[in-house]
């Protein structure tokens, strides 16, 4: 339950401004081998496989430290964890640039990727200050903080060329601490953790942190958003390969409609959360499924030439997306996964609202996990079938999946709300039995009617 009683407007301002611009330079240093990987890939001549696995771990390990980071939340209050994981991650960033060896520039990005895990406690942090009907709006713009993937693809860059990738590590990590340290002296603790400490009410156990767990709804949410922030993180790094290998671009061009693709799927997610506070999360849900269905079944389309047997011979012609077509179809598809981020967390303190950082924690690893898996898959798809749009179809496969599963369950969950509404009707009242009227002489006043049946004249059977 949330306890906003009493908490002013510019209380919620301020947690939810700063929890967003903590979360945006959080983002900003968990995808930061983006940008230097590269280099150091060419560095240490690295191979493929080896520079994907220094790329990847940040985002492996930010994701599964999701779900205990949103559990000591539950625990111990989001403003104290918070600080914690932007400390400990600035502090692996700025160790990153004396690392000389891969192995030390993988244990480097294990403490890195903690900066991805401080989603689960911002989404922990910011819901304790907003009421239910506010919630979403509030998740939307603190979610907008994806945004800091497109400032690192922005402006380290600048810094790599003009001073080489360890001053970028250096200074990302620097920027962290001096956030970090904002967050500190500007914020309050939550008002559920101010409530539990008035109350002298000890911290949930962990274990009772993961009960919510067992129930298959979270992990459909877990669904849910595996595909609305999985496959947003996935197509991100996978689109400047997909453009230069489909459309012959040059890996600048390629690279900035990535960053570009990145911006508005993150921006709109708070209008995702205005949306779902206004109209539903269920409604925006069934949207971000049935467009991105649509859009994926297009975009799944491969180049094709057809050859028809016609009356004077052969008539040949070819189907194949243009880069402009394809360009609108992945920018829709990027605004509806935007919304249906928002959507998603708008369920979770609505139904968990006890359980908003292990539940979240759960969800959002998951969908980080997402960010992970679906580009190796992308790769695998490539190698098997040979066909570039492969990626659309799996996407599409996991799209279909998750919107059979949802229409499915609400059906379920609507016929078992009827059925409970018909068992709390009141009985109907037993029906009275209807006494024939009276056909015999017309009484005279204050007399009383004779029995059926006697007989004229007869006396009265004595009173029992």
């Amino acid at each position: 339950m949330n306890r906003t009683v009493g908490v002013s407007t510019g209380d919620q301002n301020r947690a939810l401004a700063l929890s967003t611009i903590a979360f945006t330079a959080c983002f900003a240093v968990w995808t930061i081998f983006s940008i230097i990987g590269v280099q150091i890939k060419a560095e240490l001549g690295l191979t493929d496989t080896q520079f994907g696995l220094l790329v990847g771990t940040p985002i492996l390990t930010g994701s599964l430290s999701r779900i205990f980071l949103g559990i000591w939340t539950d625990q111990f209050g989001g403003r104290v964890v918070y600080v914690t994981v932007m400390v400990l991650a600035a502090i692996a960033t700025f160790l990153l640039s004396y690392a000389t060896t891969y192995e030390t520039m993988l244990l480097a990005a294990l403490g890195v990727g903690l900066a991805g895990g401080s989603f689960a406690v911002g989404v922990a942090y910011v819901s304790r200050w907003y009421p239910s009907e506010k919630q979403g709006t509030a998740l939307g713009i603190f979610g907008a903080g994806n945004v800091g993937a497109a400032v690192t693809k922005f402006v380290a860059p600048f810094v790599l060329i003009a001073y080489g990738w360890t001053m970028v590590a250096q200074a990302w990590a620097v920027a962290l601490i001096v956030i970090a340290a904002i967050f500190w002296f500007t914020t309050k603790d939550d008002p559920a953790l101010v409530e539990r400490r008035r109350r002298g009410e000890r911290a949930r156990g962990a274990l009772l942190s993961l009960e919510p767990l067992k129930r298959l709804q979270v992990w459909r949410f877990a669904l849910y958003y595996f595909f609305v922030f999985g496959a947003f993180v996935a197509l991100a790094l996978w689109l400047p390969r997909y453009l230069v290998g489909v459309y012959g671009m040059d890996i600048k061009t390629a690279g900035m409609i990535a960053a570009f693709y990145s911006v508005p799927a993150s921006i709109f997610r708070a209008y995702g959360g205005y949306l779902s506070d206004r109209y539903g999360a269920r409604t925006i849900m069934y949207w971000t499924f049935g467009v991105s269905a649509v859009a994926l079944f297009f975009l799944s389309y491969p180049a094709t030439d057809y050859v028809v047997h016609g009356i004077d011979g052969d008539i040949g012609f070819s189907m194949a997306m243009g880069v402009i077509p394809f360009i609108v179809l992945i920018f829709t598809l990027g605004f509806f996964m935007s919304l249906g981020k928002a959507a998603v967390y708008k369920h979770i303190p609505v139904y968990y609202p006890e359980h908003v950082g292990s539940v979240g924690g759960l969800v959002g690893m998951i969908g980080g996990l997402g960010g992970f898996v679906l580009p190796i898959v992308f790769g695998m798809m490539n190698d098997l079938t040979g066909i570039w749009t492969s990626c659309f179809m799996v996407l599409f496969l996991l799209v279909a999946i998750a919107f059979v599963w949802m229409h499915v369950s609400i059906l379920v969950m609507e016929r078992r709300a009827a059925a409970e509404s018909l068992k709390s009707l009141p009985e109907l009242p037993e029906m009275q039995p209807i006494h024939e009227p009276h056909h015999g002489p017309a009484l005279r006043p204050g007399e009383a009617p004779k029995p059926a049946g006697a007989a004229a004249g007869a006396r009265p059977a004595p009173a029992e």
